[in-house]
């Protein structure tokens, strides 16, 4: 399996940051940023690139950077990844790290994760910011459901924090291959998962909460499912946006009883948690 990847060269952070959410809209669903820019990753089969030119073109003239389009393998995305991955802390509670780190300092969570081409280590401030949240909720004896696993980070931050049962949905075969890798290497081995979106998945039970860390379109679409699939008062986190974005998700979550308990936000990116009334 081969994958696309697109450097985008700038010394102009904001337009990373705008151009990481615009190729997300189009399936882009692994980001690295590097000190000269980002560089973001998708399923060759996936690739458009009409689409990919449409998105430069509206922001060529407004800001300074080059593109550049390079195939890479899975197996050469793992070793470069292993030569530049840091461990993650969170608020000093935990560290999402590879199986290489020797890291001395203890956390009361310590999460490892081997990504590959899967989207979520921690360090995309929207993942460090679901992250946070759950360290916030009570999870014990919770029955969860992780939309979009990716990596798995989020399940297994579920099942650390004393989930009762977890399940776990993505489209890509290679994020739930990899969800499974990084739920072994975690201890974890009763996490249900399925592949498919969420309209087209059953489910044998309603869920205390739920965590979405996707992108602003998907998330508009599917609330209505999570609403229908949350107990009374239960949680819904939710990231994978702008700050911007923040009173258009909230508007689609009005409609369908899902209350406003929080928002945080990094690098102009947000993430929130509703209740449901």
């Amino acid at each position: 399996m081969s994958f696309i990847e697109v450097y985008i060269s700038t010394e102009d952070s904001s337009i990373s940051d705008i151009l990481m959410a615009e190729l997300g809209e189009i399936d882009f669903d692994t980001f690295e940023e590097v000190e000269s820019g980002l560089k973001a990753y998708i399923a060759a089969e996936s690739f458009d690139q009409k689409a990919l030119d449409e998105i430069i073109s509206r922001y060529k003239g407004s800001f300074d950077f080059t593109v550049e389009i390079n195939s890479v393998e899975k197996e050469n995305w793992n070793k470069k990844w292993e030569e530049n991955y840091d461990p993650i802390e969170v608020d000093d509670r935990c560290i999402v790290k590879a199986s290489f780190h020797n890291i001395e300092k203890k956390y009361p969570i310590e999460i490892i994760i081997t990504p590959k081409m899967s989207f979520g280590t921690g360090h995309h401030a929207t993942t460090w910011q679901m992250l946070k949240l759950q360290l916030d909720i009570n999870f014990l004896n919770k029955k969860v459901l992780d939309v979009g696993c990716g990596t798995g980070v989020l399940a297994i931050m579920a099942n650390k924090l004393g989930a009762k049962s977890i399940e776990a949905t993505d489209i890509d075969e290679w994020c739930i291959e990899n969800s499974k890798e990084n739920y072994a290497l975690n201890g974890i081995n009763d996490v249900k998962i399925q592949k498919g979106e969420i309209a087209g998945l059953q489910f044998e039970d309603n869920f205390d909460i739920i965590i979405a860390n996707i992108n602003k379109n998907v998330l508009l679409k599917e609330i209505p499912y999570y609403s229908n699939l949350l107990v009374e008062k239960g949680f819904l986190l939710l990231s994978g946006f702008y700050e911007k974005d923040i009173s258009d998700i909230k508007k689609c979550a009005d409609k369908y009883n899902l209350i406003l308990d929080k928002i945080v936000t990094k690098d102009n990116w947000a993430a929130v948690v509703f209740s449901k009334s």
